[in-house]
């Protein structure tokens, strides 16, 4: 239909502000297929065009300066179409809303609103994207500048989503990303540190569009720590790099803004694992822990590699809010792998719960930023292990409680009706930053056997079976519809257990991780460990011995009434069984317990 070009063109400069109002109103609320394409781009040519006219002095003028909101308004609307976008995307009109920005960058409804154009052709249009940061149109230095110089929410979101877009691929952004990183000063990990602190102490106080804008920034973050170590990486240059093959330093700078993000964002409700902390995490997943990093990392290592989490008093549980409060009933309702053992007895001393260790990092993390006003004052050293423990703990206890299995339509409904994604794609960062530092360290290694496989686990039941982390964990390495979240588990259970089969069949039982084993190429029960740092249980703490199958104490076996023909028979039938393994070759020759107690002298 052409009611709503015939209607803006049918405008005057003589035309009444209302009307003009009305009209752009009804083109910003008009159906998306009520206009055609040609249409809808004579339409935002027109509108474009008149904007930059009423930007300039004299000479009659159809939009005046107060229709700049209005108007753009009704460009972001017809550019929601991919056909509108197009005419957006060009150089000369990419150009005109920047310079419409800069007239109007006093007035916010009208100034954001000509960057949420640039950025939905952006996200539309690829093409628009290269085009934005050309010399020729300058929009990557100027969104840069933006992010730098705003203090507000929507502005640091919107010059965020901007810049991450325009770094998401390095075809027509390579060059871009490099003199972001190499050329910039302050330097651009300096720019991004400053405003995630900033954001930080938004969200704690609840400032309107906080998170969206740290969600964007850290998706422009991400970007950067990606693609520019590739860039730069010269070695293997035909081989194709995956995240973490490369790293620069010159990027060193990002990481401590970024464990005091991790640190001090507060839990989230319903689901516990939501962004903006999703993207700090996948974010921290691409950087290593290096030589030049892992004092950074690992600040605790230096002198207490070991240690475990210290029961919080309780003036910290208190001082938490009332959701603190609901949280440690659920945390209390966790069962503790490390609490109440059956072969120790009540810990007369217990290990304060996730929730409340969550929250009583929290209460730290708000104290140090509130007292802090400058983005670069340094902060208090991070757990980064107990931090990341925590959130496993909470999250596996939100989906999958009680002892719940993970394939059931339950869990897989429950996250994407609180997070829009698989429980695969919101879990497994989380386990794969764990598995980072566990594979790094072996401090953080002794500390999550500790905290996962305590020297006094109950181990009367299966452990598979178990409401608490390490069942769920367990239950996890036999899902069938977290494929991916499955992997990750098994690499962190493998790494925690120093990267030795045999070890982590020893802990958990070969039945439980025969299946990871497997596809890690160890096809059959590996022998007893040695060598490993992990002292792998073979008995109880009070002395039982542990299935090596099931990681279970074994129960004293009941004695069995069976004349001598019964046993007679019996050893008959175990015999052929032997015997047709043998032949098959399912067991070679020197593994059959028949040929091996006829050859001790044990079987007459």
């Amino acid at each position: 239909m052409s009611k709503y070009l015939d209607a803006y063109t049918a405008l005057s400069p003589s035309s009444p502000r209302s009307q003009v109002s009305s009209v752009l109103q009804s083109i910003t609320d008009a159906p998306p297929l009520t206009i055609d394409d040609a249409k809808r781009r004579d339409l935002i040519q027109m509108i474009i065009d008149d904007l930059s006219k009423s930007n300039g002095n004299g000479g009659k003028k159809r939009l005046s300066s107060k229709d700049a909101a209005p108007a753009l308004q009704a460009v972001k609307s017809l550019g929601k179409n991919p056909a509108g976008s197009e005419v957006i995307a060009t150089s000369a009109n990419l150009s005109a809303l920047l310079s419409l920005y800069h007239a109007y960058k006093d007035i916010p409804e009208a100034s954001n609103e000509a960057l949420r154009c640039i950025a939905n052709a952006m996200l539309l249009v690829d093409q628009a994207r290269a085009t934005l940061v050309d010399k020729q149109v300058g929009g990557g230095d100027f969104a840069v500048e933006l992010l730098e110089k705003s203090t507000v929410p929507e502005r640091i979101f919107l010059a965020s989503r901007i810049l991450f877009l325009s770094t998401v691929s390095t075809v027509h952004a390579g060059t871009f990303i490099r003199s972001l990183v190499e050329t910039k000063s302050p330097s651009i990990t300096e720019v991004i540190g400053s405003k995630l602190d900033l954001l930080t102490r938004a969200i704690l106080s609840g400032t309107k569009l906080a998170r969206e804008a740290m969600t964007d920034l850290l998706k422009f973050t991400f970007n950067l720590l990606l693609h520019y170590p590739k860039l730069v990486d010269d070695s293997n240059a035909n081989e194709t790099k995956v995240m973490g093959d490369s790293w620069s330093e010159r990027l060193d700078g990002i990481l401590p803004p970024l464990l005091r993000t991790f640190n001090a964002l507060p839990p989230s409700f319903p689901a516990p694992l939501t962004s903006p902390m999703t993207h700090v995490i996948h974010a921290l997943i691409t950087i290593p822990v290096s030589p030049s990093l892992r004092s950074v990392w690992l600040p605790s290592a230096k002198t207490s590699p070991s240690s475990t989490p210290k029961p919080i008093s309780a003036q910290e549980s208190s001082s938490s809010s009332a959701s603190a409060t609901s949280s440690s009933k659920i945390s209390r309702s966790s069962s503790s792998s490390r609490s109440n053992s059956p072969t120790t007895g009540p810990s007369k001393d217990p290990k304060p719960g996730a929730f409340d260790r969550a929250w009583s990092a929290l209460s730290a993390g708000r104290r140090s930023l509130s007292r802090s006003s400058s983005p670069h004052t340094s902060s208090p050293n991070v757990d980064v292990l107990l931090r990341a423990y925590d959130l496993l703990d909470v999250s596996l206890h939100h989906y999958m409680p009680d002892a719940i299995d993970p394939d059931d339509s339950s869990v897989r409904q429950k996250s994407v009706r609180e997070m829009d994604q698989p429980l695969d794609d919101v879990m497994t960062p989380l386990v794969v930053l764990i598995t980072k530092l566990c594979l790094a360290d072996e401090g953080s290694r002794t500390r999550m056997r500790q905290w996962i496989l305590p020297d006094d686990l109950d181990r009367t039941s299966p452990l598979e079976g178990r409401a608490d982390l390490l069942g769920r964990l367990l239950r996890s390495l036999a899902s069938v519809h977290h494929a991916k979240l499955k992997n990750a588990v098994g690499e962190m259970l493998y790494a925690i257990c120093d990267s030795d089969g045999s070890t982590l069949a020893s802990y958990v039982g070969y039945g439980n991780v025969a299946g990871f084993l497997f596809n890690k190429g160890i096809m059959s029960a590996p022998p007893p460990p040695a060598g490993s740092t992990a002292s792998a249980p073979t008995t109880t703490a009070n002395g039982t011995p542990i299935n090596p199958i099931t990681g279970v104490a074994e129960k004293p076996a009941p004695p069995i009434e069976m004349t001598d023909e019964e046993k007679e028979r019996e050893a008959e039938k175990l015999f052929v069984l032997f015997d047709r393994l043998e032949k098959t070759g399912a067991i070679p020759k020197e593994s059959n317990p028949i040929r091996q107690a006829i050859q001790q002298g044990k079987l007459g």
